[in-house]
């Protein structure tokens, strides 16, 4: 059987030599006489709504009535309705009987575009129909018998759909016995520059003006270019220029301020490896990246908090103000001194050699030496005592009993000194 498939494109309008798209028309030509369901697959834009209409008109329901319905853009609560039918009084608003479209199209052909949007329970009544050619309308338990060819659009991949819960696997066998794929621009690369002249002639037919035309370059880059909307955009772009654009040759650089920026590096430009390596980074390459980086803070963080806390220890060890004393002069840290064998004590004799203390520590002395050294180690704390008693009692006067001002004029955190003021027993 010859297929003509050049007479489908010039009625319906599809452009290009693609041996892609050549093959989608042909399966098109071959399942249209007859009556089994056809899946069209594709990426939006690509022209998935043509096929349909190719089926149709090839068909032996060509007489009989054609609807196009989009699924995805009525609501879930009334999909049901919309499809089947329903009753009066079924829900809030069910003022009248209504015909679904199954039931209209009776004898004809059903085109469910974006299928995949459909919910759950619509696509067990569309399951049912796609059986055994009967429904039921919504509040109602009569059977309706139709006959109807349902043939159905999505960019969703189903496969991935299914995996998700998102649509049933025995539908989506029933809906695809036979699949037509149709391919996305960047597939067809050779068909690029012919649909951008269809568009540019229709402009100037349209509006009145002459055409605009490519140079070769800025044909290149108008097929290398990825395409994302893929014909949808094409369009698009071809009409801004051919609306804004006084020259009516288009080169390169004009070219370049249509297309969007994001998607600038899908272009054939050069880049130097340093740039090339970092605009290709993944994203994966990238959160490892945050990754890290967070990892290393958090490090420095538990450093910093250590230092804070060993110091915090140290001045609570041997006292805010012998702390801020040793720092005043020095950034140097505390080290444990070394009394030499011939200082001489507060009391005049020579301390016991290669003895190493800190100052709260005791001081080990033979049994007269001892007496004398507890003795004056005593009567030192409580003068420090007293001193810290006095300076506390100033501090608070000065800031009228205001504690963290006090802590900060005495150079001591608000801790020790809350410590201090219980430890005395200031009355303030």
């Amino acid at each position: 059987m010859a297929l003509d498939i050049q007479g489908v494109k010039q009625r319906f309008g599809l452009i290009g030599d693609s041996p892609l798209l050549n093959r989608a028309i042909s399966k098109a030509l071959l399942v249209a006489p007859t009556d089994i369901s056809v899946l069209i697959t594709g990426e939006s834009g690509v022209g998935k709504e043509f096929f349909p209409k190719v089926i149709h008109q090839n068909s032996a329901r060509k007489h009989g009535p054609f609807i196009a319905v989009n699924c995805g853009a009525i609501p879930e609560g009334t999909i049901d309705s919309e499809l089947f039918g329903h009753e009066k009084g079924s829900f809030t608003g069910a003022t009248d009987s209504r015909k679904g479209y199954f039931e209209e199209v009776n004898g004809g052909t059903i085109f469910l575009d974006e299928v995949a949007e459909l919910p759950l329970s619509t696509q067990v009544r569309l399951l049912r129909v796609l059986e055994s050619g009967e429904f039921l309308r919504v509040g109602s338990s009569r059977v309706i018998k139709t006959d109807v060819r349902v043939v159905a659009a999505t960019n969703v991949v189903v496969e991935e759909a299914i995996k998700q819960g998102k649509f049933r696997e025995d539908l989506y066998y029933r809906l695809s016995t036979v699949p037509v794929y149709v391919p996305p621009l960047r597939e067809r690369k050779e068909d690029i520059v012919l649909m951008f002249r269809k568009f540019a002639m229709e402009m100037a037919d349209k509006y009145r003006m002459p055409v605009i035309r490519l140079n070769p370059e800025a044909q290149e880059i108008l097929a290398s270019y990825r395409w994302p909307g893929n014909v949808r955009q094409l369009k698009n772009i071809t009409e801004q220029m051919a609306i804004l654009e006084q020259k009516r040759e288009i080169d390169v650089t004009i070219l370049r301020e249509y297309l969007p920026q994001d998607d600038q590096n899908s272009l054939p430009v050069l880049f130097n490896k340093e740039e090339q390596s970092h605009r290709h980074m993944s994203e994966r390459d990238l959160l490892y990246k945050i990754l890290f980086d967070m990892r290393r803070d958090i490090t420095d963080l538990k450093k910093v908090v250590f230092d804070l806390n060993k110091e915090e220890d140290l001045r609570d060890s041997i006292g805010d103000k012998r702390y801020y004393e040793m720092h005043s002069d020095s950034d140097t840290p505390i080290k444990a001194e070394k009394k030499s064998e011939t200082e001489p004590s507060p009391s005049g004799k020579p301390m016991v050699p290669e003895k190493l203390y800190y100052h709260h520590e005791e001081v080990e002395q033979d049994n007269d030496e001892e007496n004398i050294q507890d003795h004056e180690v005593i009567e030192e704390s409580l003068s420090i005592q007293s001193k810290e008693i006095d300076l506390i009692n100033k501090a608070l006067e000065k800031h009228n009993g205001k504690r963290k001002h006090a802590a900060r004029e005495l150079g001591i955190s608000e801790r020790t000194l809350y410590r201090k003021i219980k430890e005395y027993k200031v009355d303030r």
